[in-house]
């Protein structure tokens, strides 16, 4: 049983001045159509004004037996009866009737009327379009979005498109053309219904929904269905007018009868249903026939059932619907773009479905009726369903499942919506009495009641009185009376949602003030913002601004719900505040004024909402009176949270004195930390007590301090991205602690509290008033140094080393002296870190430790040659920087040269070394001419030199030294022939014959 809240979503009715009794009806457009009961004449009613002024009146070509109106082309349809033969005919410029003007033409479907009735000036004119069919139609939709049109006969469904044809510059007509052939063997559809390709068709007890696709060039699945040709089709006996049935089994005589089980099928599970599809395109455009197929999307079998009030026999589904619904961003008037939703309703007597069709096909509601149904009608905000004496308006759970397509932020910390799988519930239950039909139109409901002086039921009861008395036979029963028989038809306007919208806030708040927890009050505030978000999606309301803010007020009353919750869902008190619009101070007193007046604690999913706000730094700041009720709060509800909550930027206000009460209380109450003597110590800085401050940090070590910066970062630093800045404890630890501070961020990184860029910008506001006039202040590098060392992530690596090779180049360059001391010398980085590397032999010789520069930049060029001598950093990517560090010195040939080195340019770095500093090239040479590069000393290196001890004429002493050292290494190397082509002509050979005797010798011993 749904439970009913007694709202009103009815606002007025009236009835429709009919003459005389209507038999069909059906609305669309703003009008009415009554049918009257004989069936040959059509009435339409305007139902936008009071009384419902009559539009015009036509009569039909036969007895209506069904009737549609579509919106797109605003034409009527219908299945008439005429000399025992059925017809399909369309109604266009219906509206031309009025006024008296008479003139109507009949044609047939693609064929105008061109004679001389159309000579001259173009006259608009009622037209009776004949839609000609192989078969008898059975049912019929129409698409609201195209207008297209949907038959369903007894074994195939025909698709006719909607098309406006120009007769002349100045007229154009509707027409239809017959594109597409549905052929569904030993289905005879009782209900169809149609909208932008999707297809749902309805049996006694099945349900099948297909959609029509027009599909990419690509090989086709065997799964797939695609159009078939006539003749292929009646190869394969599909056109034949009998199926072939399968034969009885023996076991089953013909007086039984099986009833098949509930089956349920969704999405590509649905093709196993059974149901074979077939098309045939029959439509001018040949480029569709070969790119269109279907898919199977949903099937539903039930078993005939009992229950109070219908029988097995009675029991067939009703009401088959296809729902489109569009999101705020997509444009509902394109016929082009598909909507965000759709979803497909059908009915039995005693329970409604609602399927959501797009992505993943699922059953939304179930809708169990108080009382056999035998209509009922889907709207963006309502389901109508009709029992024989009452009319019945649901919730629904459209707008839960457009919400969530049209915002992927929905279901987060951002934004949040009633879940579609909530209950639905009824929201009125109005009495009328003998409900035949209706009918909905925009905010129009449409009722065609018949009443009986003397029902059914009472006749039957009369006549078994009549047989228990054992009357005579020939009494004839009573003749029921003409006059006794009443027909109505009304139309009722509903309420505006922003009318219902404030009567259930007004309905709730009862349940809140009996119980403030209570399940229903939290029920009917979610179906009150699900009606405010169907209004919004539907973009049509004029008071859009109101709707806006009363779907603000209605987040707030949600999540004023949600926070008082305990445990389930309480988180949901963040997404809806965060929606209402509401700053947090207006939320905390919310907040402190329920729980003065209704309840005793805060609710969780208050403190949630508090604890986020304060972490997440999204909201303003507090004044000093929320700010120390903020502490009041956290100091009931949850005092471990105190060094977290008073750390945040937006406690900035509330006074020192009390937070340091606060947290004495916190301590004593037996909860010390590393944390919380951290806090005490800043808000001792924040009172001026340095006293106080140092006893706090000299309760513990700086390991352990590091530690409860990484518990909670906002001691340091406020702010996210580009808002970083600095605490008053970090300003105060740069000027007292830089080593602690440097640490503590270096952690910070390695925890992912902090990202590498939000470091150097802490850094940078840090320094910004120092003496530096350097873009990278020394307490930044010390922090990349450091990092560099604790780092393990390949990018942050390489990032790091360029930086660190960028600084170092360009103080070598610049040679500006800030006098501030690094706090790792080279030495203490090539014993920590691995990619500083011991400095080559040749390198120290190059520039010494007493090198002519002051002592700064001495440490700053040991540091890049470690990094050049390093395993890790990549030359190629330092390149550019190398352009403004000139080789004039030797601090810069030391640097040149070892990048040439890395980048193999040995042959050159001999050259500058000869050149430059020919001391270096003996032990430049032992380090780097090894293994592949061995040879380089008689290719290279030996000519080099005694060209240059020749040209010297051997009174270079550096030269001639280095020439007998490189014989020593060649003699050892080569045999002695090779070693004899090497010897130059000049007549110095006796130089060379005690290392020609040696390696002789050495080879005649090998």
């Amino acid at each position: 049983m749904v439970h009913v809240y007694n709202c009103h979503p009815f606002a007025s009715q009236h009835i429709v001045p009919t003459e005389q009794e209507p038999g069909l009806v059906c609305c669309g457009g703003g009008a009415l159509f009554v049918v009257s009961a004989g069936g040959c004449k059509i009435e339409a009613y305007q139902m936008q004004e009071d009384q419902c002024p009559l539009i015009c009146r036509f009569s039909t070509m036969g007895t209506v037996l069904s009737i549609l109106h579509s919106q797109t082309g605003d034409y009527l349809v219908t299945i008439e009866e005429k000399n025992n033969a059925t017809y399909l005919r369309a109604y266009t410029n219906w509206r031309y009737q009025a006024a008296e003007k008479t003139r109507v033409g009949v044609r047939l479907l693609g064929h105008f009327l061109r004679g001389s009735s159309f000579r001259g000036a173009p006259k608009e004119q009622m037209e009776i379009i004949e839609i000609p069919l192989f078969e008898p139609p059975l049912c019929m939709a129409c698409c609201p979005l195209t207008g297209d049109l949907l038959v369903g006969c007894a074994k195939s469904l025909v698709v006719f498109s909607l098309k406006r044809q120009a007769l002349n510059e100045q007229l154009a007509v509707l027409d239809f053309e017959r594109v597409l052939i549905l052929h569904i063997p030993g289905w005879s559809p009782s209900q169809v219904a149609f909208c932008v390709g999707y297809v749902a068709l309805q049996m006694e007890l099945e349900v099948l929904v297909v959609k029509l696709q027009q599909l990419e060039k690509r090989y086709l699945s065997p799964g797939d269905h695609t159009p078939l040709p006539v003749d292929i089709m009646a190869a394969a006996g599909l056109v034949e007018d009998d199926v072939k049935k399968e034969p009885l089994s023996p076991h089953e005589p013909d007086d039984f009868f099986v009833f098949p089980k509930h089956l349920e099928l969704l999405g590509d599970d649905a093709k196993d249903c059974g149901i074979s599809v077939s098309l045939e395109w029959t439509g001018m455009e040949t480029e569709g026939k070969n790119n269109m197929g279907i898919t199977y999307v949903l099937y539903r079998r039930f078993a005939p059932d009992f229950f109070q009030g219908c029988s097995v026999e009675e029991t067939c589904l009703h009401s088959l619907q296809l729902h489109p619904m569009y999101t705020g961003n997509q444009d509902g008037t394109s016929d082009t773009k598909e909507p965000s939703c759709m979803f497909c309703f059908f009915s039995l007597p005693n329970a409604g479905y609602m399927y959501s069709l797009k992505s993943t096909v699922e059953l939304i509601s179930t809708y169990q009726y108080p009382e056999k149904t035998h209509q009922a009608v889907l709207c963006d905000q309502y389901l109508y369903a009709l029992t024989r004496n009452a009319l019945q308006c649901f919730s629904v759970r459209c707008s839960a499942v457009a919400a969530r397509a049209e915002d992927p932020y929905i279901d987060t910390t951002m934004k949040a919506c009633p879940p579609f799988t909530m209950e639905v519930c009824g929201l009125r239950i109005q009495l009328f009495i003998g409900l035949k039909s209706l009918c909905r139109d925009g905010s129009h409901i449409v009722l065609l009641t018949a009443a009986d002086v003397e029902s059914k039921e009472e006749t039957e009861r009369s006549a078994r009185r009549t047989m228990s008395r054992k009357t005579s036979i020939s009494s004839k029963p009573k003749e029921p009376n003409e006059s006794g028989h009443g027909w109505n038809l009304y139309v009722i306007n509903t309420v505006s949602t922003l009318q219902l919208y404030r009567e259930m806030v007004e309905y709730s708040k009862r349940y809140g003030q009996t119980s403030p927890l209570s399940q229903n009050c939290l029920h009917l505030l979610s179906e009150a913002h699900l009606l405010l978000r169907a209004a919004l999606l539907g973009q049509e309301s004029s008071d859009k601004a109101q709707l806006q803010e009363a779907f603000q007020e209605s987040c707030a009353h949600l999540g004023d719900c949600f926070s008082r919750l305990d445990k389930r869902d309480c988180h949901l008190a963040l997404p809806y505040y965060k929606m209402s619009g509401l700053s947090v101070t207006e939320v905390i007193q919310r907040n402190v004024a329920m729980c003065s007046s209704t309840v005793s604690d805060y609710g969780s999913g208050f403190l949630f909402f508090l604890k986020h706000s304060l972490y997440e730094e999204t909201m303003e700041e507090l004044s000093e009176e929320t700010a120390n009720t903020v502490l009041d709060i956290f100091s009931k509800a949850e005092a471990g949270q105190l060094p977290h909550v008073v750390s945040s930027s937006f406690m900035m206000k509330a006074s020192p004195a009390c937070v340091l009460a606060h947290l004495e209380q916190l301590e004593a109450s037996g909860a010390p930390s590393v944390t919380l003597t951290l806090c005490k110590a800043a808000h001792a800085l924040r009172l001026g007590d340095v006293q106080l401050y140092q006893q706090q940090m000299d309760r513990h070590a700086e390991m352990l301090q590091v530690y409860g910066f990484i518990d909670e970062p906002k001691l340091l630093l406020h702010g996210r991205e580009k808002a970083v800045v600095p605490t008053q404890l970090a300003q105060h630890l740069h000027d007292t602690q830089d080593g602690l501070l440097v640490a503590a961020v270096v952690a910070l990184h390695e925890n992912s509290k902090v990202k590498l860029e939000e470091a150097d910008l802490f850094f940078q506001e840090l320094c910004k008033d120092s003496v530096e006039t350097q873009s990278s202040p020394q307490l930044l590098v010390d922090f990349w140094e450091a990092l560099l060392v604790a780092s393990s992530q390949e990018a942050i690596i390489h990032e790091l080393l360029f930086r660190l090779t960028s600084v170092y180049i360009d103080r070598i360059t610049r040679r500006d002296c800030s006098g501030i001391k690094a706090l790792k010398t080279a030495e203490d980085l090539i014993n920590s870190c691995s990619h500083y590397g011991l400095l080559f032999p040749w390198v120290s010789i190059l520039t010494p430790t007493h090198f002519n520069i002051i002592h700064d930049h001495q440490e700053d060029l040991q540091k890049l040659q470690s990094l050049l001598c390093g395993p890790t950093l990549d030359v190629s990517s330092i390149l550019p920087l190398l352009e403004q560090l000139p080789d004039t010195d030797n601090a810069g040939l030391s640097v040149h040269v070892l990048c040439a080195t890395k980048l193999g340019q040995h042959e050159s770095s001999i050259e500058r070394l000869l050149d430059r500093c020919p001391q270096a090239i003996i032990p430049y040479a032992n380090h780097e001419l090894q293994n592949d590069k061995l040879a380089l000393w008689w290719q290279k290196l030996f000519p080099e030199l005694c060209e240059r001890t020749r040209v010297s004429s051997g009174e270079n002493s550096i030269l001639l030294a280095a020439l007998k050292e490189t014989l020593v290494v060649v003699a050892m190397e080569l045999n002695p022939l090779e070693f004899l082509d090497l010897l130059p002509n000049d007549g110095t050979a006796h130089f060379f014959l005690p290392h020609l005797l040696e390696c002789s010798q050495r080879n005649l011993l090998t």
